[in-house]
């Protein structure tokens, strides 16, 4: 299990519109930036395919406005990953993100030493790109040498 959470100071349907833009050309939810877009054949809708980078997945439950679980289709990766939405009080909300799968074969090796590293600062910087959407500070999460080091040597290399 991997699970992020970050609390903010917001209602929580104001964090709502953030979310509701997750994978589309306008996404105010992800540091895509910085990172590779996510992608969804159709959507934000059960059924949807798609994922970033070379992470797969399907779309398996969408609430509007509360959480989107997505199906990992990876070879060696068994589970889902979430968003979720919780609000705590009339203006305070919890962003949270889970992990809840398995890994065989080389899944697991990939998953301990390189994308379990890459996913916890991707997910960060997410949390960051929303903070930063309602605050006037600019939160930025530091990437590990480590992250830094796989970001560089997994670099698609230019024609």
């Amino acid at each position: 299990m991997n699970i992020h959470k970050r609390v903010m100071n917001q209602p929580k349907c104001e964090i709502a519109k953030l979310f509701n833009t997750l994978a589309s050309s306008n996404d105010l939810m992800l540091a895509t930036d910085v990172w590779p877009r996510m992608k969804l054949d159709k959507g934000l809708q059960v059924g949807s395919k798609g994922g970033h980078g070379p992470i797969r997945y399907y779309v398996t439950d969408y609430q509007v406005e509360n959480s989107i679980t997505f199906q990992f289709t990876l070879k060696g990766f068994n589970g889902f990953h979430r968003f979720e939405l919780n609000e705590l009080e009339v203006n305070k909300t919890e962003l949270s993100h889970i992990i809840d799968m398995t890994t065989r074969g080389s899944a697991t090796l990939k998953w301990s030493l390189a994308i379990r590293w890459l996913h916890d600062a991707y997910i960060e910087d997410a949390f960051d790109k929303v903070e930063n959407h309602f605050t006037k500070g600019e939160k930025k999460s530091q990437w590990s040498l480590y992250v830094k080091f796989l970001r560089k040597v997994m670099k698609p290399k230019r024609k």
